[in-house]
């Protein structure tokens, strides 16, 4: 596998082979996973009671400034995985009675993962878990192969986008991303457990100093799809996180008035789904990127990475 990439919105054009890492996501063409294990931190009609099955993927195609999984979403760590490698794991990590399987920021890795999925027999939801930052084109590449899309909605104006996540273009992008996402699973569908079993949820983190840009994502969700169809969860998590000295106004936690008060405009607004108590901003939910799960694949294929980090 080796082509040049121009999948994200970034459309960089890197050279991506089978091992060789490249382009603004520091990824080669095949993934590399650091963990494969149940998780307990999604929204509660993701983790439910055995938890999602989640698979962390190193590298990412943003910069976001705060970002909680910096040391892997800045760095060509965890394993590098083939194709039926991957699908094994998913398989296995199925086996260990998952309610779904959640792939977690794997936008720079669709094609092996589109292939992994095609024709795999799993028999629960696979969660697609990305930043929003992605291309309705390659979305398609996921039809029919993703039950859940868990985007995030990070911004909605240019400048904080260009500023915090290098990707001035993010607002208009993510809103495209997630009408794909709509017109491919419609509606949510919750199963008599009260698991998401199809359909989109949107999360907004809210930023310190970006409370208005919560009511207008919140704005968009609903008026741009039909009442009730699409699930939002308000998210009060943000953590500081250390090298933000060029960024002061990130360097505290959002108030629990701000919080309250989005809350309920959240509420006004009719939007189903979650919000977070600012209690949430801890970093106890981070999971260790350990390999966890990866330990009994097959030598051949699979290898250790490591590079310098790279802003």
């Amino acid at each position: 596998m080796e082509y040049l990439c121009n999948d994200c919105p970034r459309r960089c054009g890197a050279a991506r082979t089978r091992t060789q890492a490249g382009g603004v996501c520091l990824s080669p063409a095949l993934p590399r996973v650091v963990r494969a294990a149940p998780h307990f931190g999604e929204e509660p009609c993701i983790s439910g009671t055995r938890g999602s099955g989640a698979v962390f993927f190193s590298g990412c195609n943003l910069r976001c400034v705060f970002c909680q999984n910096r040391e892997i979403s800045r760095a060509s760590v965890g394993r590098t995985l083939t194709v039926p490698q991957l699908r094994d794991t998913l398989l296995r990590l199925r086996d260990t009675g998952v309610h779904n399987i959640n792939l977690v920021t794997g936008s720079h890795f669709v094609r092996p993962i589109a292939q992994a999925l095609e024709g795999l027999a799993l028999g629960i939801p696979v969660v697609w878990n990305s930043s929003g930052y992605e291309s309705a084109e390659t979305l398609r590449m996921l039809e029919g192969l993703v039950q859940v899309y868990l985007p995030d909605f990070k911004y909605w104006k240019a400048e904080p986008a260009g500023r915090y996540s290098a990707a001035a273009d993010y607002p208009e992008t993510a809103k495209a991303a997630v009408r794909e996402m709509f017109r491919q699973r419609g509606a949510y569908a919750l199963d008599e457990n009260g698991l998401l079993r199809s359909g989109v949820l949107v999360r907004h983190l809210i930023l310190p100093g970006q409370e208005l840009a919560a009511m207008d994502v919140m704005d968009f969700i609903a008026e741009d799809f039909p009442e009730g169809s699409v699930l939002f969860s308000l998210m009060s998590q943000y953590t500081p996180m250390p090298g933000l000295e060029r960024f002061p106004e990130l360097q505290r936690r959002v108030t629990r008035e701000d919080n309250d008060n989005l809350i309920s405009y959240m509420r006004r607004r009719g939007l189903e789904g979650y919000c977070q108590e600012p209690e949430a901003a801890t970093e106890e939910m981070i999971p260790a990127f350990d390999g966890t799960g990866l330990e009994s694949l097959s030598a051949p294929g699979i290898s250790p990475a490591s590079s310098a980090c790279r802003a």
